[in-house]
């Protein structure tokens, strides 16, 4: 008697709702390198598309109690899982762009004080610096609401995240930003 890859596929999500590292590490393996491929063919970024596999099965390990096999098959929740992170993923490379354009054009302007032009320079690396070290979702939010002027309902509408968690992210990214930016002292 031969398993039939769907039920199968179910079998490894029911075991992986019971928390089995076993079985997910039988459907990462069964499924990490195609997903991968899906995420790169829009991402084009091996590092992002590894970080969208990443998030996939943390989502599948967080939420595979919830999976309803009468609804959907076990791959085609995964690629829609994947698709989600991956467009997302590409919203937020997007934005960092768009925001490194805006920081350098809003920061470049020339004074006459060649001392002022040196202490805005590495000011605006401190930013960028403090800027990267945030996760990617709390760079993402704070930038919707600096650079673009939304609010927090409007962020959490455009990402389809509970406003909570937009509240949540923009709070933790703010302090993190601001600790890191209190510590700077100019040279």
């Amino acid at each position: 008697m031969t398993i039939e890859p769907a039920s199968d596929d179910f079998s490894l999500i029911k075991r992986i709702a019971q928390q089995d590292q076993a079985a997910m590490a039988t459907l990462y393996d069964r499924y990490a390198p195609t997903l991968y491929a899906v995420a790169f063919q829009t991402l084009g970024s091996v590092q992002e598309s590894e970080e969208v596999v990443l998030d996939v099965f943390a989502q599948v390990w967080r939420t595979a109690i919830r999976f309803e096999a009468a609804k959907t098959q076990v791959d085609t929740w995964l690629f829609i899982i994947t698709r989600s992170h991956t467009l997302a993923r590409l919203r937020t490379m997007q934005q960092t762009e768009k925001t490194s354009i805006v920081v350098e054009a809003s920061m470049s302007s020339v004074t006459s004080d060649p001392l002022q032009d040196v202490l805005i320079s590495e000011r605006r690396d401190q930013i960028q610096a403090a800027l990267a070290q945030l996760s990617a979702e709390q760079r993402q939010v704070i930038e919707l609401a600096h650079y673009q002027g939304l609010s927090h309902s409007e962020i959490a509408t455009q990402l389809e995240l509970p406003l909570g968690t937009v509240k949540t992210r923009i709070r933790l990214g703010l302090h993190r930003l601001r600790i890191a930016l209190n510590t700077w002292k100019p040279s």
